[in-house]
């Protein structure tokens, strides 16, 4: 797809939210939902982004942009289309923003030619359909090009950054230097945490919005056992490693296949710390069909390194481990296996090198499952070590992660106390009201400033 695609989300009614909150935060949201309406009438808030599967921007997206439609409000979604050259671009931003060098390329002349040429073939089919007045929310680096014509047009622009890293870098300030001047006209930029904000953003018009999720979506829906395993079970599920077990133990991290993730760093610390964990627990890697996302280029690369790693594994290893390709064809089934799989797991891993925020963090809290996750970014927020979770300091420590698996794995009641403490974080923090209630906040005080 190289334009403009409207993703359809069926709108949500908010009482089938409110069953979960306490009184309190249903009458705030209910007020904020009738605020919103009002402030609203006759515009439409735009959000774009680069995909509408695979990944936790696309996977939020769903929600929010179903529970706003069922309060009334016009809400849509389009997702911009690209070619290899200017994926492969967007993907170095991505990968700098988060400190890294990713593929080496350059952030020169000609890759700002690449992207700013599908920016505008995408531009002019944009502006014909925001109307001045409109609010528009632009999600991260692939989209940010289209906030000064957006802004021309007479639109409120929301940059909204689901990326980032708490220290800066040579990496970071080359890609915030790719991007300053396309955010630039920006009304308002939105991060996940403070941190991530380069010092050219405007305070004034910073706002820290972490994401949330939605327990009654397929990837976080209550599951009849039965369910659960007929799911991770599925035939062609595993593509490396035999079938998953039915009883044993299972260590389980689901993530996109980006080196970031460091699906490799897990396998090879269960592999060399194996005699250090209990003679039955098991390791499995899920993550989407390669294929599958579109605005990912590197995940068919990551996801055979990973393969020829395992296959290098000394026989008692491989006998342990699994990697999972989840197919995308289907994105509810996609979204009911990986559900499933977190609630087989017994404890969940997430051992990023760097994260935004990480939902395959809040997946697993939310259905009360102990997780071993690294100290960086979003998930420092989500995680209070040693009460609904365990913290690495170092995500490259393979000896830690093993030790602290093992601490897990050989306490049930630990790992029942932990994941309690979990599902109430999430509760209490991470679902979808508070993230709209700080959208309206947003909303009400761009148009309030403007005299709209």
């Amino acid at each position: 797809m190289t334009g403009l695609a409207e993703v359809e989300v069926p709108p949500v009614a908010l009482e089938r939210l409110a069953s979960l909150l306490p009184p309190e935060r249903v009458e705030r949201i209910g007020a904020y939902a009738s605020a919103a309406r009002q402030l609203l009438a006759g515009r439409t808030v735009w959000n774009v982004s680069s995909t509408a599967r695979g990944g936790g921007v696309a996977e939020m997206l769903h929600t929010l942009v179903a529970y706003a439609a069922g309060t009334g409000i016009a809400i849509r979604w389009l997702v911009i289309g690209g070619d290899q050259d200017f994926f492969a671009v967007t993907k170095r931003v991505h990968n700098r923003l988060h400190g890294v060098p990713g593929d080496g390329g350059a952030l020169d002349a000609a890759a700002r030619a690449t992207y700013d040429a599908t920016l505008a073939r995408l531009a002019d089919d944009l502006v014909d359909l925001v109307q001045p007045g409109d609010v528009v929310l632009l999600h991260d680096p692939q989209t940010a090009g289209l906030a000064g014509r957006l802004r021309e047009r007479g639109a409120y622009v929301v940059w909204r950054c689901h990326v980032g890293l708490d220290e800066s870098n040579e990496w970071t300030q080359e890609a915030w230097g790719f991007l300053e001047d396309l955010v630039a006209p920006a009304h308002a930029c939105v991060f996940s945490r403070e941190e991530f904000a380069p010092d050219w953003v405007d305070r004034r018009w910073l706002r820290i919005i972490p994401p949330s999720l939605d327990p009654f979506s397929p990837k976080n829906a209550e599951m009849s056992p039965e369910e659960v395993e007929a799911l991770v079970h599925r035939a062609g599920l595993v593509v490396e490693g035999p079938p998953l077990p039915s009883a044993a133990p299972l260590v389980l991290q689901v993530s996109r296949w980006d080196r970031l993730k460091d699906m490799a760093g897990v396998l090879e610390a269960f592999a060399v710390h194996l005699d250090d964990l209990p003679p039955d627990v098991h390791l499995v890697l899920a993550g989407p069909e390669a294929s599958g996302v579109a605005d990912d280029p590197e995940a068919a690369e990551v996801l055979a390194e990973c393969r020829d790693r395992w296959r290098s594994l000394a026989p008692s290893a491989r006998g342990r481990t699994h990697l999972v390709s989840v197919p995308m064809d289907d994105l509810d089934a996609n979204a009911r296996t990986v559900n499933a799989l977190q609630r087989r797991a017994t404890v969940v891993v997430q051992k990023s090198l760097a994260e935004g925020f990480g939902l395959t963090v809040t997946e697993p809290m939310w259905k009360s499952r102990p997780v071993v996750a690294a100290a960086v970014g979003g998930i420092r927020d989500q995680v209070e070590h040693g009460v609904s979770g365990l913290l690495l300091d170092d995500p490259r420590d393979g000896a830690g992660l093993a030790a602290a698996l093992a601490s897990l794995l050989g306490d049930e009641d630990r790992r029942r106390e932990i994941g309690r403490a979990a599902h109430e974080r999430v509760r209490d923090h991470y679902l979808a009201d508070r993230h709209l209630v700080q959208y309206v906040d947003l909303f009400t005080q761009l148009l309030d400033a403007d005299g709209a």
